[in-house]
């Protein structure tokens, strides 16, 4: 028996054992038994959480009503609701296409990505050095991207295909510099992308003009800063683009082009004709149809506009010892340096899902991509035949996966026959559409030609080998000629041994919930339930379009509407709608409810938002985005709002005060004791409260904002709704909202008003965890959780507080479910900084706090309710063994330049090198006392070089010429 291991004590046992006989759902949520709990309130002062919660929370804004939530359900009993309600849903073979198909997870992505807590737990890459697998993985994506679209550089993903066009169409118009308004879209353009643009342009001035480029900007017209190319068109149609491109830029505007990137195997790269940014979405390379979501949207550009892109960047740095590292590039893009000045209010990624694409395009190769396109090619290629033969006219001879018949006297009868034999079409004005994909099979097409009447004489529907009687499909000057993909990452993993190897090399560089704690101030990192996730994967819900009829998604606007009401209920408003498919789009989508109401009101003028300087940055980024003008309220030295200056500032504008933006707790992880003032002065000013939800977890159960005055809120699904993060992405941001703001909730993307997601509901696909969650835990277990995260950030700031100062408390000493250490005065009395601890905690086995934000030069540390007292006495005992270090370096024991906190992390590669010259042990290196580790977690580089990065950056796989010079 290894001299670190021993028997367990009877005190263990107590801590170890569950609360109850027969342990529910609850209880394997929340990672405190009562025994834990007693020990907990001990050490924090208090007898009881009804006594700490008293302690805790303001008595004004106490919740005074219990939550309408259901019983809670086992496991075993919310996967059977849940199955009942997939069930429900109708699966056909849907061939609507608008940027959604059928595809084929490979097996060994799903179990080895999807399905794996070492990818869909993890945190956002800011910590490089426990991030590389993931890193690599999203720079697999990003390379993907740029060799199929043929530009100089591509994004981590964006949230959708709609998104990326209004964040290409923003960023044209910045570059712009406010020298033209008008932006042209291509009349083929997906109408759900036309309506997200519609909403991102009224806000900040954008005049919209469907017409066709070339005729649009024929003549000296200069008031055009961009316009939108699609490539294939929504109906499928093929063109050359070149012309619209040069038009478009001739005129001293820029070309964007939306393309698809299994069409891209075929047809020339935009960036071959001059494209300034390509995007779409890359959901069909293996991420299921899920109801519209969460898929990657892709988003390239040329070098010469890095800067401006919007989303995250990976690159390729170096560590201390000059080898190669991955990291996220141009950080200083980031919403919390530049706030309003920001590129963009996006603050996350689809990580996950882009990951998935990139290991579909690295375990398919650009042989077996070009093959699946010719694939669905030659599938409607011989529907286009057949339906010819069968006297039917094609609207467009060139296509690449979409046909469109003409039907102007029998369109309703098309699309029903094709229904009653297992098929969805796409209607449009006099015609139906067919979109073929991998799926595609010859029996189907059979089936459907026999449904459609073109089965000719005998039933043969004269299917064959492509080009019998087949339209080209695809004119010669659009074929595509340059080679892509050669890098040698997307040639070495065809046998599933080296996918899955690779896949787990990957994942064992990085660290994940599945390995440790990530005390992680605002963002939450708490239990991603297996019972939770397991329904994503089920066909009745991965295998829906986000466009099919209603009568075949029952069962999907069932649970939609169920959780809209549990939603509701757990926060007190009176609607919510779940179409944000992220926490950014949520606060865009209040803001804009805030500025339809006020319209509708006849106060149009009203356009002030008052933000207080604590802020996240993207409060001010979606205000600026939604066309408000900002005003900084200050913070008192305790962390508050300042009342003096926040009256000051309402008196200022009071005549178009807008709304103030303030999140609750604070991001300075208190309650605030004025809240309810707040509320009630911007009210009398007639403004309205937008309350962040990015701190729920301290709420629910306990609080409901509009109780305590305010109207509005983004619920952060991925936080307190225990959506995983996924490395950074999927989110969701739905809103809550007062009844009278219910009206101005986001419409339908397909005739509504204010869509700001592609897809009628987001990222529909992952709703199922939250209502699982809700469901499993009942009103009690999520109070209970509300109450336990509180508890444990207490209990953190009571063992830390001796060693390392908490910022800001309230009045009563407490802290709400997360405090902020303050490391500025060890920096300036000893050198050590909040990154070398946030770097000594890797050798520790830790994901590091939140850094320097909301305050420069801290650590904001979150346990949540989910984590045991064993793992927070590991983080508390390892933070303290680092305090023991740093005093080394105070009284000179270690020197300032060469100690294990400023040489941290380090790795195993150190440890085994023949020379060693450090003041301190290789033991005290690698695996210290205060911190040992029996599964011990070695970083695979030592500290990145972030400068570095950014000044030679380097965001794609290695060049081509490397695997030329292999072959």
């Amino acid at each position: 028996m290894s001299p670190k291991l021993r028997k367990m004590t009877a005190d263990d046992l107590k801590r170890a054992a569950p609360s109850t006989p027969q342990a529910n759902f609850e209880t394997r949520h929340i990672g405190l038994n009562d025994h834990a709990v007693n020990t907990m309130l001990h050490a924090v002062g208090v007898k009881s959480i009804a006594e700490l919660m008293d302690k805790v929370i303001p008595k004004n804004i106490r919740r005074s009503d219990a939550m309408d939530i259901p019983p809670a359900l086992s496991e075993a009993q919310v996967l059977a609701d849940l199955a009942e309600l997939a069930a429900a849903n109708s699966i056909k073979t849907s061939l609507i296409g608008m940027g959604y198909y059928d595809c084929h997870l490979p097996p060994v992505i799903q179990r080895n990505v999807l399905e794996n807590p070492a990818w869909y737990t993890a945190y956002t890459p800011y910590q490089p050095e426990i991030s590389q697998g993931r890193l690599e993985a999203i720079l697999n994506f990003q390379t993907t991207i740029t060799e199929l679209t043929g530009m100089d550089i591509a994004n981590a993903s964006l949230l959708d295909e709609a998104t990326a066009a209004a964040e290409a169409m923003a960023m044209a118009f910045r570059i712009h510099r406010g020298k033209a308004s008008v932006f042209l879209i291509d009349p083929d353009t997906h109408p759900q992308t036309i309506s997200v643009l519609r909403t991102r342009a009224a806000p900040i001035g954008i005049t919209l003009e469907i017409a066709t480029i070339v005729d649009a900007v024929i003549g000296e017209r200069s008031d055009c800063f961009g316009a939108l190319i699609s490539y294939p068109g929504s109906s499928g149609k093929v063109r050359p683009i070149k012309a619209d491109i040069d038009a478009i830029q001739n005129a001293g505007g820029m070309a964007i082009v939306t393309s698809d990137l299994l069409a891209l195997t075929m047809l020339e790269a935009p960036g071959t004709f001059g494209a300034d940014i390509v995007l779409g979405s890359a959901q069909r390379f293996g991420v299921p149809l899920g109801f519209g979501g969460p898929h990657a949207a892709f988003f390239a550009t040329r070098t010469a506009h890095q800067r401006a892109i919007p989303g995250r960047l990976v690159g390729i740095s170096q560590d201390t010892h000059g080898q190669p590292g991955y990291r996220l590039a141009l950080q200083t893009r980031e919403q919390h340096i530049r706030r309003e000045k920001a590129t963009s209010n996006i603050c996350t990624a689809q990580v996950l899902l882009a990951v998935m694409a990139g290991f579909y395009a690295v375990w398919h190769g650009p042989e077996g991509l070009k093959r699946i396109a010719d694939h669905a090619h030659d599938m409607a290629c011989q529907f286009a035949a057949a339906m010819k033969r069968g006297g039917r006219h094609l609207r467009h001879t060139a296509f690449f996966d979409t046909v469109v018949i003409e039907a102007s006297s029998d369109k309703d009868a098309l699309m029903q026959a094709a229904c009653e034999a297992g098929f969805n079409l796409r209607s449009l004005d006099g015609a139906v559409a067919a979109s073929f994909d991998e799926t595609s099979n010859m029996a189907d097409l059979a089936r459907l030609l026999d449904a459609l009447g073109a089965s000719g004489d005998g039933g043969d529907s004269g299917l064959g080998k492509p080009g019998n009687d087949a339209p080209s499909g695809l004119d010669i000057s659009v074929l595509r000629t340059s080679s892509f993909m050669r890098q040698a990452v997307f040639h070495q993993y065809r046998s599933e041994t080296e996918m899955m190897r690779y896949m787990r090399a990957l994942a064992d560089r990085d660290l994940a919930l599945d390995r440790t704690m990530i005390p992680l101030g605002s963002c939450t990192m708490k239990l991603n339930a297996a019972a939770e996730m397991m329904p994503i994967t089920w066909p009745g819900f991965s295998s829906i379009h986000p466009f099919a009829p209603e009568d075949q998604c029952t069962g999907y606007l069932e649970l939609i509407d169920r959780l809209e009401k549990l939603l509701a209920a757990a926060t007190g408003y009176d609607a919510v709608s779940l179409q944000p498919n992220a926490g950014s789009q949520g606060e865009f989508s209040g803001l804009l409810a805030i500025s339809r109401y006020h319209a509708a009101k006849g106060e149009g003028h009203r356009n002030i938002c008052l933000i207080p300087s604590s802020a996240h940055g993207t409060n001010p980024a979606s205000a600026a985005m939604a066309g408000m003008k900002i005003v900084v309220v200050k913070c008192d030295s305790e962390g508050n709002v300042d009342m003096a200056d926040l009256a000051t500032k309402i008196d200022q504008h009071r005549d178009n005060l807008a709304a103030i933006m303030v999140t609750y707790p604070s991001t300075h992880g208190v309650f605030e004791e004025a809240i309810v003032e707040l509320c009630k002065m911007v009210h009398e000013a007639g403004g309205q409260v937008y309350v962040d939800g990015a701190n729920l977890n301290a709420l629910v159960g306990h609080c409901a904002p509009p109780q305590f005055g305010a109207d509005v809120s983004h619920l952060n699904l991925h936080k307190t709704f225990c959506i995983p993060h996924g490395g950074g992405g999927p989110g969701v941001g739905p809103i809550g909202v007062a009844a009278h703001l219910a009206p101005y909730l986001p419409g339908s993307p397909l005739g509504g008003e204010g869509a700001v997601s592609a897809a009628p509901f987001g990222s529909a696909s992952i709703l199922p965890i939250t209502y699982a969650y809700i469901r499993m835990m009942g009103a009690e277990g999520m109070s209970n959780a509300t109450a336990i995260a509180i508890l444990s950030a207490n209990y953190v700031a009571a063992r830390l507080g001796g060693a390392y100062p908490v910022l800001y408390t309230a009045s009563n000493g407490c802290v709400a479910h997360e405090c902020i250490i303050d490391i500025r005065d060890i920096q300036e009395k000893t050198g050590i900084t909040n990154e070398d601890i946030a770097k000594r905690l890797i050798d520790y086995g830790f994901h590091a706090p939140t850094m320097s934000f909301p305050v420069a030069g801290t650590l904001m540390i979150e346990p949540t309710e989910s984590e045991s007292i064993t793992e927070i006495d590991r983080f508390c005992e390892a933070m303290l063994a680092i305090a023991d270090e740093i005093e080394k370096v105070a009284d000179g024991t270690w020197p300032l330049a060469d100690n294990p906190l400023v040489n941290a992390p380090h790795t195993s590669d150190e440890m085994l090198s023949d020379e060693w010259t450090h003041p301190y042990s290789r033991r005290q290196a690698g695996n210290p006392d205060g911190g040992y580790q029996a599964n011990k977690y070695w970083p695979p580089v030592s500290r990145i070089d972030n400068a570095f990065g950014d000044r030679n950056l380097i965001c794609s796989c290695p060049p081509t010429e490397e695997w030329e010079a292999a072959e």
